[in-house]
């Protein structure tokens, strides 16, 4: 009789469920996995090394596009370093901004898995809805940048610009008619803050809509309990962080631990797993999306009573006002220079962490006294989760495959890098 050999298959880079461009190559005893091979480097594009040859302003938009649905998250942590590089001081109220912008962020991450995820396993009503309400997020981020999905809005010293008084609104078109735009308008009447406030009070009804499709659902339940279990010490040894770490059951979060801007200010929870299963992150996840819809209104009630600058005023690193500029001759020189040849930074190492949506994100920054950075390394989360998979998946299913890729919440434009 023949005998029976393992067969392999490849899983991506064109499948829709690999998120991205990742290339499986499974070992597989008929449909059971034996051994998941992730192959990367398909959306290569070199960032780090690009960032040596930029100004360390020029390399704020690199940023955005590293993972590309945890858009400012990524600035954060490269404006951070060159802070601690700059000994910069940052003013109240743009670390304020930045927080409640970093947790809008972590809402339009994790609506976007969710929907992602939801669809891979074979839910498709989640993804309509996770996406109406990424519509209103991002219509914050146009808002405040300018910008529906790259903003560039957080600057070294601060952040671009302060949050508008008026919120943009839709205009009449030929597919909308004068009172579908009335009703479209009617929470974009105020500020910005108004609008963000408006969205806080709405958005727990709508986790509630999401689990009430999802979280008590037999098949969406059969699809995640007891798939892809990580033991607390296994993911501390494979280097997890985020959801992936903390649905293991370990706390950990640097906005509590290591807290960064204003977050040690802020009343918030840290939510936890306790299996280790693909069912508790997708929980851990639901609940962050609350605490962070606490985090944002504390930070909208506080910007509603604290005007301010949202700048430094060190004009060796941020542009003066236009007014000066036009006005004043050194004002123009300043900006002059800022923008001919950026701003040099002290010579020194500094390593900075954020607590993006994924795990944690950190910018190491090497520099040599230039006005560029001398080595630039980037500790992207979703990579140890990826070394992970191999480990996660074996003896499971094919099926089951796409549901671990789903709950790693994969972005390769990190990984890749």
């Amino acid at each position: 009789m023949a005998e029976i050999k393992n067969y392999t298959l490849n899983f991506g880079p064109q499948h829709p469920a690999a998120h991205g461009v990742l290339r499986l190559v499974l070992e597989l005893d008929g449909e059971v996995i034996q051994r998941a091979d992730p192959h990367i480097g398909l959306l290569h594009r070199a960032t780090e090394k690009l960032a040596e040859q930029k100004t360390y302003l020029q390399s704020v938009p690199y940023m955005d596009r590293l993972d590309y649905v945890s858009m400012m998250c990524n600035e954060h942590g490269y404006v951070m370093a060159i802070e601690r590089l700059l000994n910069l001081e940052v003013p109240l109220r743009a670390q304020y901004i930045r927080v409640m912008f970093d947790e809008i962020t972590r809402l339009l991450n994790h609506l976007l898995w969710l929907g992602a995820h939801a669809l891979d396993v074979g839910a498709m009503g989640v993804f309509l809805y996770a996406f109406r309400e990424r519509e209103d997020l991002m219509d914050c981020y146009e808002a405040v940048s300018g910008a529906r999905l790259h903003a560039a809005y957080y600057r070294p010293g601060g952040v671009y610009r302060d949050l508008p008084d008026a919120m943009p609104q839709h205009k009449a078109s030929i597919l909308r008619n004068a009172k579908a735009i009335k009703q479209l308008n009617e929470n974009r009447q105020g500020s910005l803050l108004d609008f963000i406030e408006d969205f806080t009070n709405r958005f727990p009804h709508y986790v509630d809509e999401y689990e009430t499709l999802l979280t008590d659902n037999r098949i969406w339940k059969q699809r995640l309990v007891g798939i892809g279990v990580v033991s607390p010490e296994r993911a501390k040894a494979m280097g997890f962080t985020g959801p992936m770490l903390r649905g293991s059951g370990i706390e950990w979060d640097l906005r509590k631990k290591q807290p960064y801007e204003v977050y040690d200010l802020l009343k918030f929870d840290i939510p936890i797993g306790v299996n280790g299963d693909c069912y508790d992150r997708y929980l851990v996840r639901i609940a962050e999306m609350r605490e962070s819809n606490k985090i944002i209104r504390q930070c909208v009630d506080w910007l509603r009573n604290n005007p301010g600058p949202v700048m430094t005023d060190n004009h060796k690193v941020a542009p003066p006002s236009r007014i000066g500029m036009k006005s004043n001759m050194e004002d123009l020189i300043h900006h002059f220079k800022l923008f001919t040849e950026g701003f040099h930074v002290p010579p020194g190492e500094a390593y900075a962490a954020v607590e993006h949506p994924k795990g944690e994100f950190g910018v190491y920054l090497i520099s040599d006294g230039a006005n560029k950075p001398y080595r630039m390394k980037i500790r992207a989360p979703g990579f140890p989760h990826l070394q992970g998979l191999d480990e996660m998946a074996k003896g499971h299913m094919i099926a089951d495959a796409v549901t671990i890729i789903g709950t790693q919440d994969i972005v390769f434009g990190e990984i890749d890098r």
